[in-house]
């Protein structure tokens, strides 16, 4: 059982935040994109035959900027060369690409029956600030015209930390978007990457951001509002209604296989992570030598294997399972952090329940720092 990433690395506008592999649409060769990609997919799954396909998200780059044909033909790609016929599939989407219903018509119709769109902010002077060129009322629209045809599984990103954000300006955004009575909603910190537009104004000293307490208070309000209107938090950034927990994520956060198709994904299937060609370019020359565009394949060494499985599982809200540990890497958690377990715990970062170690409210707030704690500096054979 795996699941499937598929890249759409095209734009209509870049913000100034986003450090994913993307370009500006215009001028770019996208329908021989959607044929190559539907090419890499046909190759990769010849050598996976009676793999089952659970889950599928597409994401990007804005995945909803293809037209409605463009969908239309990667969507029955998708299910035939993926063999996938039920499950969770997800597109991202713009607001923006959906104030009419044709999009949404194309992809409900052909099975997609999970939507993540990107709002960060109801707030349309910091939208214009973070260079997000759609509107709050573009998101009543979108929401509204997506449950128009069928869509129930909605989700919505938010951003907090941004330029020029108040606590309370972020307040209002979390209560304008639990107004909307979604079944998922994701809310992340703003991080500076390197290669964006905020990165380099941060380096020349020209962008101001909230505090690191405001930050802090900000994360706490997500968590008791999403608490409040029964949004339970199943990971640092989810919140979901019963049922409604996003089943690609938690294969990633399970460290569980998957596929990664398009320029730049990455996939993880067995011991073996791959990485593809980035720039558009170097991606379709070798499919059109029916070659797979892999640029880099890692065997991931044991010691790997186990930080990844205590970074991904102390997102959730489930945390590690001592069952599962055992059973997949035949040692016990405390063989390998013992000590560490320990400290956690008298820190009250950590905590146990039913055979898991899960992070407290605060642990969560630190992860990196938690994180990075995970790592093995010695080989464990």
């Amino acid at each position: 059982m795996a699941g499937a990433y598929i890249h759409i690395p095209f734009c209509a506008h870049i913000c100034y935040y986003c450090d994913f592999n993307k370009v500006f649409i215009e001028g770019q060769p996208v329908d021989d994109y959607i044929d190559m990609l539907i090419r890499e997919m046909h190759l990769v799954m010849a050598s996976h035959p009676d793999e089952p396909i659970e889950t599928v998200y597409v994401g990007g780059g804005t995945p909803t900027t293809l037209s409605p044909a463009q969908l239309e033909r990667l969507i029955t790609a998708i299910r035939r060369e993926l063999h996938f016929s039920q499950g969770e599939f997800t597109f991202e989407a713009n607001p923006n690409d959906l104030l009419t219903r044709d999009k949404l018509a194309v992809m409900r119709d052909n099975g997609v029956n999970r939507l993540s769109i990107g709002v960060q902010s109801f707030d349309d002077a910091i939208l214009k600030r973070i260079g997000r060129t759609h509107q709050a009322a573009d998101v009543y629209r979108a929401i509204d015209n997506a449950r128009q045809v069928g869509f129930e599984n909605l989700s919505i990103d938010l951003i907090f930390r941004l330029p020029g954000q108040s606590r309370t300006n972020f307040l209002q955004s979390l209560h304008q978007a639990l107004a909307l009575d979604l079944p998922h909603y994701s809310t992340y910190s703003l991080i500076l990457e390197k290669k964006t537009i905020f990165y380099n104004l941060m380096r020349k000293g020209r962008l101001q951001l909230p505090s690191q307490d405001v930050e802090a208070d900000m994360y706490q309000d997500a968590i008791d509002l999403m608490a409040a209107n029964g949004r339970a938090q199943y990971e640092i950034a989810n919140f979901a209604k019963p049922g409604f927990q996003c089943q690609h994520n938690l294969l990633y956060w399970r460290n569980d296989k998957y596929f990664g198709f398009g320029a730049g994904a990455f996939g993880y299937v067995g011991r073996d992570r791959y990485h593809n060609f980035g720039p558009i370019q170097q991606y379709l020359a070798p499919l059109h030598a029916n070659k797979v565009p892999v640029i880099e394949h890692h065997l991931v060494p044991l010691e790997e294997q186990i930080e990844e499985e205590m970074f991904l599982g102390l997102r959730t809200r489930e945390g590690v399972s001592r069952a599962r540990f055992a059973a997949r890497y035949q040692l016990q958690i405390e063989d390998v952090y013992g000590d560490l377990i320990a400290a956690l715990k008298a820190q009250q970062l950590m905590i146990e329940r039913d055979g898991h170690l899960i992070l407290t409210n605060q642990g969560m707030f630190l992860g990196n720092e938690v994180f990075q704690q995970f790592l093995i500096e010695d080989p464990l054979v």
